[in-house]
């Protein structure tokens, strides 16, 4: 039952979290135009939340609820992927490539962060 899962699976939504303010505007981009608001405000939104969920990954009486929400967030952020695949269609190979290649890839995402809540200590 180690914790590097975890750790890992953290490191990775903490690096997303900051990507969101650090450079927000190719977030912004793929936000559903149906959500109201501002663009901006969801990308920040979602990086707070990747970043909350990261803290709760590192601290094992959290780690399954978080690996939990974890999941719940990769279903969330999947019609962004969709939107991204859409909106990328007409570009490059290597782009639409990028592009399309994101939508499978959360489902072994989704899969991760249960394997963690499953293994998480307490359980």
């Amino acid at each position: 039952m180690s914790a590097r899962p975890a750790q890992l699976l953290a490191g990775l939504l903490a690096t997303a979290g900051v990507t969101h303010f650090a450079a927000p505007k190719p977030y912004d981009a793929l936000i559903p135009e149906a959500l109201p608001g501002r663009p901006r405000t969801w990308t920040q939104a979602s990086g707070a939340v990747e970043l909350a969920l990261a803290a709760t990954l590192l601290v094992p009486a959290t780690r399954r609820t978080g690996a939990l929400l974890t999941a719940g967030l990769f279903v969330a952020v999947f019609p962004a992927n969709v939107k991204m695949a859409y909106d990328w269609r007409h570009r490059r190979p290597a782009l639409r490539a990028i592009a399309y290649g994101r939508l499978p890839v959360q489902v072994p995402l989704v899969g991760w962060a249960l394997k963690v809540a499953r293994e998480a200590p307490g359980r």
